[in-house]
């Protein structure tokens, strides 16, 4: 009597009420758009029930399909095992060490089919502080749904009968616009801290609030974070950055105090009046690609975010008598060694990052051959689009910046003209660090079409 009167009280519900049985909405009820949905995830379902499996889509593409937006991934589930499922597609490969999965591939569309996960039996692997290591252990639907980890994402859609089937109360709290943990919200964090952030990036990407009861141990729970794996860290990282709504969501993180263990000195950059600016920059450019469909490069993403530490330790170094060029690769070697611990970032995207800061000091020499050879560089691209970033921010004098939008979009005379008359005007009306003599002469750009910034492909 005593533990029913707690679990009354902190909202936990034992397992021999998790429901068994779904609400199961049709067509009229749930108003899906079966035209959003992927022709190769219905052909995925179709294949598996003609050979005798369940299958339904499942997740977060049900989510969407439920407000109206059409998803960009589609996952399966099913009861078949993984070796069951990958029999009946030419294109599938078993993959996973956790809990195994099989990517479908259908040209370039990659569909993800998960058997249905069982109830825990207490023999799972986990670690000193409680996360989940190793789990192939398959179940039943009901237990599916309820191993997921929100409720607007614990849904199933058949498309052959256009039914939805609901465990958790899901299509309720869409209509509410509100997150909710399936279970105790505390074991669940427990289980797979990531779940902290997913709930952050969901929030500021669906505009949804955040149940007063999986918000509430967050605060407390925050430092499991330092518990996940680097790898997979970054991973939910550039999914929350391009997601589309990245200000909103590191603003979630901040506001949940989870941002210390993604981002250390993301603080101490967002204190700074022009660093804020830079990053607010950066994130709205981003969003803006996103929403547009448009590629985003996570090399440029995270040399953005980390250019005014770099920019910091730059000035400090060439401070201490150290040269300009060593000085910047050695503030650039501090800051990715500083975020070494928290992120594991890839060795080519880290190698992007340095390329992309070691081109700004190179846009600053406009005389001779240099320019020349700039525009022989591989990076040149991403590099432009974050002086242009700098430029819009007012760290730079827009000027250089309109000087290189001419002189890249210029015929070989136009060029010579451009270094010839930055050869004649006087150091201190160039507006950048070759003279600091006096004001900087502004420059309208030369009008040829929009302008590509931000986060660009590099």
């Amino acid at each position: 009597m005593i533990k029913k009167l707690i679990r009354k009280i902190l909202g936990v519900r034992s397992a021999e009420h998790t429901p068994r049985e779904p609400v199961i909405l049709k067509a009229k009820e749930h108003g899906i758009d079966r035209s959003l949905v992927s022709p190769n995830a219905i052909r995925v379902t179709q294949t598996l029930q003609e050979a005798g499996f369940k299958a339904f889509i499942v997740g977060g593409a049900v989510r969407d399909l439920l407000t109206g937006v059409k998803p960009k991934d589609f996952d399966i589930a099913t009861n078949a095992t993984p070796e069951q499922v990958k029999r009946l597609f030419r294109r599938a490969f078993i993959i996973g060490r956790r809990f195994q999965i099989v990517h479908v591939m259908f040209g370039q569309e990659l569909l993800e089919v998960t058997t249905f996960r069982g109830a825990s039996d207490g023999q799972v692997q986990k670690d000193a502080h409680g996360r989940v290591l190793s789990d192939n252990h398959f179940g039943e639907q009901h237990e599916d749904a309820a191993r997921r980890d929100f409720t607007v994402n614990a849904m199933y859609y058949d498309p052959a009968s256009e039914t939805v089937l609901d465990y958790h109360n899901g299509i309720s709290d869409i209509r509410r616009k509100t997150l909710r943990i399936i279970g105790v919200p505390e074991a669940r964090y427990r289980e797979d801290p990531v779940r902290m952030l997913r709930v952050v990036r969901f929030a500021a990407k669906l505009q949804f609030s955040i149940d007063q009861s999986t918000r509430a141990p967050i605060a407390v729970m925050a430092p499991l974070i330092n518990n996940v794996p680097a790898a997979r860290l970054f991973d939910e990282m550039l999914k929350l950055l391009t997601s589309g709504h990245a200000m909103a969501c590191l603003q979630q993180l901040r506001s949940a105090g989870l941002h210390h263990g993604i981002l250390p000195l993301l603080d101490v950059v967002m204190e700074q009046p022009m660093g804020e600016k830079f990053v607010n920059l950066a994130l709205s450019n981003t969003d803006d690609r996103v929403r547009q469909g448009k590629t985003v490069s996570p090399s440029f993403l995270f040399a953005a975010l980390l250019w005014h530490q770099v920019l910091e330790k730059w000035e400090a170094y060439k401070a201490a008598g150290e040269f300009p060029i060593p000085a910047l690769h050695q503030a650039a070697d501090d800051v990715l060694m500083a975020q070494t611990d928290a992120l594991a970032i890839q060795r080519r995207i880290a190698s992007d990052m340095r390329d992309i800061w070691a081109l700004q000091p190179r846009f600053e020499k406009r005389a001779g051959k240099a320019p020349y050879k700039l525009l022989e560089h591989q990076r040149l691209r991403a590099g432009y689009d974050f002086l242009l970033l700098r430029c819009e921010s007012g760290e730079l004098d827009p000027a250089l910046g309109a000087w290189w939008t001419d002189f890249m979009h210029g015929d070989n005379a136009e060029r010579e003209h451009l270094i010839q008359q930055k050869q004649r005007l006087p150091s201190h009306a160039t507006g950048t660090a070759e003279g600091k003599n006096g004001p900087a002469r502004k420059r309208k750009p030369r009008k040829r079409g929009p302008r590509r910034s931000g986060t660009e492909a590099s």
